[in-house]
């Protein structure tokens, strides 16, 4: 299917019996083209014990030609694809970072956010501009400062 550029959705009871000799069984159900050689493939809550079936991301490779070189990497294609019906529908199409690429799809309902670092907790952090500088201390040397591109400030 690399070489098809292709998803294919399996019957996997269909794909055994077809395996042990039944010619009447079709393990294939659904095939979807897609740009252009899938190279990694996740499921909507894969990685987790709540394996859904519900979408499918296919990260693709060789699909450079599709989007306008904007530097030294060429973005790849990821591709989302409703896999729930017999016939599997195309959601998303987006340009992604080059190798090494990766996904995942999880619900958004089990996506805890929080705040990492509370910037008190740091002696040296600068939140105001009039506070940066360089401030000496026998041999040692600190300088402060914030930056907000593309300037910093202090020169």
């Amino acid at each position: 299917l690399f070489v098809d550029s292709q998803i294919v959705k399996w019957n996997v009871e269909a794909a055994i019996k077809s395996y042990k000799g039944d010619k009447a069984a079709k393990p294939v159900v659904d095939r979807l083209d897609v740009h252009y050689q899938p190279g990694h493939g996740f499921t909507s809550m894969g990685e987790t014990k709540e394996s859904d079936g519900r979408y499918f991301i296919s990260d693709n490779k060789f699909s450079k030609d599709r989007f306008l070189p904007v530097g030294p990497l060429h973005a790849e294609t990821a591709q989302l694809i409703d896999i729930t019906g017999d016939k599997m529908k195309l959601v998303a199409d987006h340009s992604a970072y080059s190798e090494p690429h990766d996904s995942i799809i999880v619900r958004r309902d089990i996506i805890k956010t929080r705040q990492v670092y509370n910037l008190d907790e740091f002696p040296n952090a600068v939140m105001d501009p009039k506070d940066s500088g360089v401030f000496r201390n026998g041999k040692k040397v600190t300088v402060k400062l914030i930056s907000q591109a593309p300037a910093f400030s202090m020169r």
